[in-house]
């Protein structure tokens, strides 16, 4: 099994598409506990930063910061 630092530099350029999971494969009982979600998700794709959605490769990447995704949203939808 590829370890956490490992799945973070998968050049997706460059990754065997054998290897990545089709995000659409993936299967998660809606009620269940969300941590339980969270684990089997990771179990089922094996590697969350880098899958395959139809024909191309995500790679997926996070900021070191406290800002969350709905403040991003929300900051965008004021400009507006």
């Amino acid at each position: 099994m590829m370890g956490i630092e490992a799945m973070k530099t998968v050049d997706p350029k460059n990754v065997d598409r054998s290897v990545l999971v089709q995000r659409s494969s993936v299967r998660l009982n809606p009620d269940a506990p969300r941590e339980d979600r969270l684990r089997d998700f990771i179990r089922q794709i094996k590697n969350p930063y880098c899958y395959l959605d139809g024909k191309t490769v995500v790679k997926i990447t996070f900021s070191n910061t406290d800002t969350t995704m709905e403040d991003c949203l929300e900051h965008y939808l004021r400009g507006l």
